[in-house]
């Protein structure tokens, strides 16, 4: 196929931000039906949990982008998870977790989003990220800015304050989550980064930045967008298509960062690599099993 344009990706994200909103009626429509219910499904363990509506949501994307764009490839978290797995080429490649946040979305928390992707030539160049219960929509296209919408809103470009200075972790709103795999390992390993993270060194905490605050939210593309909207500071993630690119549209770098005015004795660019390598000198990078 010929190269993807900037307006092919305009018309692309045209359809798929209309397709993230049908599915969020339907997350909305599962919520309400498992909370009236009590019942839900679940994969690996307690923490990790599935509901018919992950299925529901990936196939209703997958029949409406199979049918718009039929030699697109597609990735999606269930069917990658049920085996799946066809490797990654230059080809264009949707990639989409069809309720990120599953446990939130069982417990009725409102943090739950749709995340919807592009990848082309093994880059993400587009992303749709959709919260029906808060009706946030965030979205980018590569070399377009990143954006949000709140309900009937009009769009505003990410961030959405002129990016401050950040002098040190200790004046850092931090993302953190503890993911599905609670082996002992991994547990502590994670406990120990962020006790030296939110920990002040002066009264014990060995190595202790005492970051202003740290927040779990539970939907690692909602965490990328707070990073890009400026909400957060620095988010530890997971990999996730949508996120990346609207984050990097809006200025952030992984690990992710947000984008950081400059100062007077420092430019912003250089903040954003000495707050990370200050970052992973504080915590024990770890990869779940």
């Amino acid at each position: 196929m010929s190269d993807l344009s900037s307006d092919d990706l305009r018309a692309i994200l045209s359809f798929t931000t209309s397709l993230a909103r049908s599915a969020g009626e339907i997350i909305l429509q599962g919520s309400q039906a498992i909370l009236a219910a009590g019942n839900v499904n679940e994969k690996k363990n307690s923490v990790d949990l599935v509901t018919e509506y992950d299925v529901k949501v990936e196939e209703l994307v997958k029949k409406e982008l199979s049918s718009k764009y039929p030699s697109f490839q597609f990735i999606g978290e269930e069917s990658y998870a049920a085996g799946s797995r066809a490797p990654l080429t230059d080809e264009p490649t949707f990639c989409v977790d069809p309720i990120d946040g599953t446990t939130n979305f069982v417990h009725g928390f409102p943090h739950v989003c749709i995340s919807l992707g592009l990848i082309y030539k093994k880059s993400p160049v587009l992303g749709v990220i959709y919260n029906p219960f808060l009706e946030q929509l965030y979205t980018a296209v590569k070399g377009d800015g990143a954006y949000l919408q709140q309900g009937s809103r009009s769009p505003v470009k990410l961030p959405i304050a002129t990016p401050r200075p950040l002098p040190s972790l200790s004046q850092a709103l931090i993302g953190i989550e503890w993911g599905s795999d609670r082996s002992q390992d991994l547990v502590r390993a994670k406990g120990d980064s962020y006790k030296r993270l939110a920990g002040n060194p002066k009264e014990g905490v060995e190595g202790g930045r005492m970051a202003h605050s740290l927040r779990s939210l539970g939907s690692a593309a909602l965490n990328f967008a707070l990073v890009a909207q400026g909400g957060m500071d620095i988010y530890w993630p997971w990999d996730v298509c949508a996120g990346s690119i609207i984050a990097q549209e809006a200025g952030c770098l992984y690990i992710v960062i947000r984008a950081i005015g400059d100062s007077a004795s420092e430019k912003g660019s250089d903040s954003q690599r000495r707050l990370i390598k200050d970052f992973y000198d504080t915590v024990e990078d770890v990869q779940p099993a």
